[in-house]
């Protein structure tokens, strides 16, 4: 067995995939590792076809599922039916909650870019410099220029539909033609931009193709059946096993090997450098270990962090790169579950036809300057949404059979539309999570306590969130305007982060600006642990070019004999 490579990846979800392109395309010989089982393109999404009516229950969360994935049910949606096997058993992976924290996991081979929401956004200067003027946490090491040429080479590989509107605290990008809004979401927009000149409505920025094709496994247009969460046989939306593990497959260069629980990183004190990884076979519980020249951590937040915890040496012995005492630290999500909603008597001519997997935004209009500026709270937020016209199914519990059922099935119902905020968390020391070694799981491994929650600046972001969210809907006209306000659980918003962060000093941060781990060169981190806050969009774009762009770094070391 082959047990010497030149570069090692951990994680084959977004920033693993990326990894296993990048590095591969550029020559070396790159074993990828995975915990979790594999998942081919195409021929293993067993529900990609499926309707509601192919399930007993239709396509919900059962009792039964509920038994062995009761917390990541809590998010109303992950475990349904047709996507709960690419969810784990939340009995068989085991974590402990000092506070409510909903971890949403799948292992297997492509991770969570198969069950992802796609939208696909970019940070700004608003966001890199922060920290800096708010005079909190620690500055990031990098700012929007050194990000922007590696944005735009990723949304042009994974294809991004979406429109560019011109403000600085929403960066125009490298899209596809956008999707179409329908009338509600058109009249909201014509009122949005006639009442406010801080804000707009757009249509949300998502990496599935719209024209055209894109790099990998027959990847080709969307149509619109609204089934991505399944898996794409199409490769309409961007994965890593549509993409760019097939990419990586086809330079020649990859060993993939799914099955493998990456828990330590071997580190020599002598050359100070990781030498490889040590592993558990998931189903023979063999110990094995690999050496390679350069290892990328890609495992996503939570497990990367783990294992840095877990590769403990004299040189380090509360875990590789901790010498900060930030690791585990500072432990952010996004904050949702708070907006309005309403109905429109509007429109009963119009309908659309197909069905389009993607909302609506409003970029963040609060806190980036002038009269914007709120003193109740630090950052911002922006909307999510969308509107519809209300399903047959509404009507069941009055008209059960009988001639009036078949009338309402006939007809598609009022016009409805909603706002859903998305706001940003800050970093918070004492959020964090940490290893039980106590209780352990079926390898023997210790498990994850997480211990965070919002607190006062978040608690009053939600009220403005929702505040204006229904300002906007009124000023609009819409009817029956509901505001709600549910109760958020960390983990929520499935955008964990912030643990292994990047920073300008040793003394305070994990990582370097070049997601290298301060006094490890050549081993790097590029998954959501690096973030040093959380911006209020969607993080998986900067993952992604984050990774492209620490690729690049580490193979122009590598050239240089930097790394040995």
């Amino acid at each position: 067995m082959k047990t010497n490579y030149d570069a090692i990846v951990v994680g084959t979800g977004i920033s693993g995939g990326w990894a296993a392109k990048e590095l591969t395309e550029k020559g070396l010989k790159t074993l990828v590792l995975e915990r979790g089982r594999m998942v081919k393109h195409i021929e293993d999404y067993p529900t990609m076809n499926d309707d509601p009516w192919d399930y007993k229950t239709g396509d919900v969360i059962t009792q039964e599922t509920q038994k062995v994935q009761a917390k990541q049910s809590r998010t109303g949606y992950t475990t349904m039916e047709s996507s709960k096997h690419f969810f784990v058993n939340d009995l068989k992976h085991p974590y402990n909650e000092t506070n409510r924290f909903d971890w949403c996991r799948g292992y297997h081979v492509g991770g969570r870019s198969l069950t992802w929401g796609r939208q696909s956004y970019r940070l700004t200067d608003f966001d890199f410099e922060a920290n800096l003027k708010d005079g909190i946490s620690v500055d990031w090491p990098i700012r929007y220029k050194d990000m922007a040429p590696w944005y735009n080479y990723v949304e042009g590989y994974i294809g991004v539909s979406g429109q560019n509107v011109g403000l600085p605290q929403f960066p125009d990008g490298n899209y596809l033609k956008p999707m179409e809004l329908n009338c509600v979401e058109t009249q909201l927009k014509s009122s949005i931009k006639k009442t406010y000149d801080d804000r707009i409505l757009t249509i949300g920025r998502t990496a599935i193709i719209t024209e055209g094709t894109k790099p990998g496994l027959g990847r080709v247009n969307c149509q619109y059946r609204s089934r991505c969460r399944r898996g794409c046989p199409y490769g309409a939306y961007f994965s890593s096993n549509s993409s760019t593990l097939p990419a990586a497959e086809a330079t020649g260069n990859m060993t993939l090997r799914p099955n493998s629980i990456v828990h330590e990183v071997i580190y020599d004190a002598d050359k100070k450098r990781a030498t490889g990884v040590r592993l558990i076979d998931a189903e023979t519980k063999e110990v094995f270990e690999f050496n390679a020249k350069v290892i990328f951590l890609c495992a996503s937040t939570v497990p990367s962090t783990s294992i840095l915890m877990q590769s403990k040496s004299e040189a380090f012995p509360n875990g590789i790169g901790n010498a900060s005492d930030q690791l585990g630290r500072n432990i952010m999500d996004h904050h949702l579950g708070v907006g309005a909603e309403a109905t429109s008597d509007d429109f009963k001519e119009n309908y659309f036809t197909g069905r389009r997997n993607n909302g609506i935004y409003i970029p963040r209009f609060r806190n980036i300057g002038g009269d914007t500026n709120n003193v109740n709270f630090l950052r911002g937020y922006g909307y999510q949404g969308g509107g519809g016209r209300s399903s047959w199914s509404d009507h069941i519990a009055e008209m059960s059979y009988g001639a009036g059922f078949k009338e309402a099935i006939m007809s598609p119902g009022d016009w409805r539309i909603g706002l859903g905020g998305f706001g940003e968390i800050l970093p918070y020391e004492d959020n964090r999570m940490t290893l039980d070694y106590e209780k352990l799981d079926q390898w023997g491994l210790p498990t994850v306590t997480f211990d965070a929650t919002i607190k006062e600046n978040e608690i009053n972001m939600r009220k403005d969130m929702q505040n204006q969210a229904a300002e906007m809907l009124e000023n609009a006209g819409f009817k029956n305007i509901n505001e709600y306000d549910n109760v958020y659980g960390f983990g929520l918003g499935i955008h964990e982060m912030g643990t292994a962060r990047m920073g300008r000093d040793p003394k305070t941060s994990v990582l370097n600006s070049n997601n290298q781990i301060h006094g490890v060169p050549n081993l790097y981190v590029t998954d959501g642990s690096a973030m040093t806050s959380a911006s209020n969009v969607n993080p998986s774009l900067t993952y992604m070019a984050m990774t492209a762009r620490a690729a690049d770094h580490a193979f122009k070391e590598l050239k240089k004999m930097n790394l040995k």
